[in-house]
C-alpha cells in the first residue's frame, strides 16, 4: 500500500493563453502524478464548472481560487489515502463539496486532481496509464478510431458558420497510423480547395480550417470534395461526422442559423439534418438538438439511430444518471466523456460503464481549451472505448494526444485497433441493422 504524501496545484496555461489548473501527486515512496485541467467554449448548462476569480486581472479567468481549493481542502482531504483507491479519493474530493457543479471547488481544481491521482496510481504500480485502467476497472484495452475535425465552426470559429465541427473518421483504415496518413491528405486537400476558392479564412480553435463559408452545407460540399481530391470515395474508408452542438444556437426548440438568417423549429430542424444525413456520408451526429430539446431528441434518435451514431454532449454532460434516463427515453445512442465535465475519472467512468450497460458507443474526448497532457488518449485506449475526439489535424495541444496513440499502439500492437471496417455499420461497437 502506497499512500500519498503531498499534493501540490499550480497555474499553467491552456491554448487559448488562458490561465488553468495543473495538480502534482507526490507518493510517499516519491512517485509523482501530473495531470492538467482543459477548459471548454461550448458548455452544457449541467457540467462542472471553472473556478474563476473574476475581477479585471487575466480577464476575470484567474485560478487562484481553484488552487486554493488544492492546495488547501482537497490535498488536507487526501494526505496519507492510498494512491490506488481512485474512487475513494474522488469520493472524499466530493464530500468536500456538494453542490451539483462544483460550484465551491471548482470542476478544474478536482479534474486535474483526479487526474493527477490516476497518473500516480499507474507510476506507482510500475504500468503505462492505459495498462493501469485497463486493469483496474476490468477492461479489454484497444487503441481508439479517431474522429477528426477539418472544418471548426460554432464556438470554435468566431461562430462563422453554426455548425460546431465537421470531421471525418476513417473505419476502413487498419491501423491508427494509417488513419493519421488519410486524415492528412484529407485535411490539407481541405485547405487547398478553400484556398483556391477565397474560402479559407484561417486556423480555427481546435486547429481545423475556419472557414468563410456562405452556408452550412457548403461545409459538406466541401468537405466531400476534400475526400475525393485524397483520393477515397466517400462513405467507404472515409465517413463523415458532425457535431451540430445546437444549444448553441437554439433554445425552447427554436433555432437560429445565423449564417443562413433563418429560424427553425425542432421538426425543421431535424428535417435539415435528415437530408443531409441522405445526401452525405454522415456516420455520427453529436447534439442534434438543444440540450432543453428531449422531445426534438428522441424524435431525433426514432428517425435515424438505426443509421447513424447520435451522440449527446451537452445533452448528457457526462452524467451517469442522464445517459441511463436517455437510454429509457430513447434519446441519443452514444454519450461524449468529457472528465472535466464529470469533474473526476470515477464520475467519467461510471457514465462509460453506464452507457456499455446500455449498448450505446462512447466517444472519450477532450475540450476546445487543451494543454500538453494526453491522458484521455490513455482512457480511451484502457477502457476499450473505441473512439477518441481530440479536435483537428494541427497544434501541438492536438497531435501530442494523437502522437501518444501511436506510441500506444507500438505496444498493444495493430491488431488492437477498432477500425479496419470497409463501411460504417459497426464500428461504433455494436451491429447494425
Amino acid at each position: 500500500m502506497t499512500v500519498i504524501k503531498t499534493i501540490k496545484g499550480r497555474r499553467v496555461w491552456d491554448s487559448r493563453g488562458n490561465p488553468t489548473v495543473e495538480v502534482d501527486v507526490v507518493l510517499e515512496n516519491g512517485v509523482l502524478g501530473r495531470a492538467i485541467a482543459p477548459a471548454g467554449a461550448s458548455r452544457g448548462t449541467r457540467e462542472a464548472i471553472d473556478l474563476r476569480d473574476g475581477g479585471n486581472a487575466l480577464r476575470g479567468k484567474g485560478v487562484g481560487k481553484a488552487l486554493a481549493s488544492v492546495n488547501g481542502p482537497i490535498a488536507e482531504a487526501l494526505a496519507e489515502r492510498e494512491v490506488s483507491d481512485q474512487a475513494g479519493a474522488d469520493q472524499a474530493m466530493l464530500a468536500l463539496d456538494s453542490t451539483p457543479f462544483k460550484e465551491v471547488l471548482g470542476g478544474n481544481a478536482t479534474v486535474a486532481t483526479s487526474l493527477a491521482l490516476l497518473h500516480a496510481a499507474a507510476a506507482d504500480a510500475g504500468k503505462p496509464l492505459w495498462r493501469h485502467v485497463a486493469d483496474h476497472y476490468g477492461c479489454t484495452p484497444s487503441v481508439p478510431l479517431p474522429e477528426i475535425q477539418i472544418f471548426g465552426g460554432g464556438a470554435h470559429a468566431g461562430r462563422r458558420v453554426d455548425i460546431q465541427d465537421f470531421m471525418i473518421m476513417v473505419p476502413g483504415a487498419s491501423s491508427f497510423d494509417e488513419v493519421m496518413e488519410v486524415t492528412n491528405e484529407v485535411y490539407f486537400a481541405a485547405g487547398d480547395i478553400m484556398a483556391e476558392r477565397g474560402k479559407l479564412a484561417g486556423i480555427a480553435d481546435e486547429g481545423g480550417w475556419w472557414p468563410m463559408f456562405d452556408s452550412n452545407e457548403e461545409a459538406l460540399e466541401t468537405l466531400v470534395a476534400a475526400i475525393e481530391k485524397a483520393g477515397e470515395k466517400p462513405g467507404e474508408r472515409v465517413v463523415i461526422s458532425l457535431d451540430v452542438a445546437a444549444s448553441e444556437f437554439g433554445k425552447d426548440g427554436k433555432y437560429r442559423l445565423a449564417l443562413e438568417d433563418r429560424e427553425l423549429d425542432s421538426g425543421a430542424l431535424i428535417d435539415m439534418l435528415g437530408g443531409w444525413l441522405d445526401a452525405y456520408p454522415i456516420a455520427s451526429i453529436e447534439d442534434p438538438v438543444g440540450e432543453d430539446d428531449k422531445a426534438g431528441m428522441i424524435e431525433f434518435t426514432r428517425r435515424f439511430g438505426d443509421r447513424v451514431q447520435i451522440i449527446g454532449d451537452d445533452y448528457l454532460v457526462t452524467n451517469a444518471d442522464l445517459v441511463r434516463e436517455g437510454a429509457t427515453d430513447g434519446a441519443c445512442n452514444a454519450v461524449l466523456v468529457k472528465v472535466n465535465q464529470a469533474g473526476t475519472v470515477t464520475e467519467s467512468i461510471d457514465t462509460f460503464f453506464a452507457a456499455q450497460k446500455a449498448g450505446w458507443g462512447a466517444v472519450v474526448s477532450a475540450r476546445s481549451g487543451e494543454t500538453e497532457d494526453a491522458s484521455i488518449s490513455h482512457l480511451s485506449t484502457g477502457l476499450g472505448g473505441g473512439q477518441l475526439k481530440v479536435g483537428s489535424f494541427q497544434r501541438s495541444e492536438r497531435m501530442v494526444k494523437w502522437n501518444e496513440c501511436l506510441r500506444i499502439q507500438d505496444e498493444l500492437g495493430a491488431g488492437k485497433f477498432v477500425g479496419g471496417k470497409p463501411m460504417a455499420s459497426t464500428w461504433w461497437g455494436k451491429e447494425q441493422k
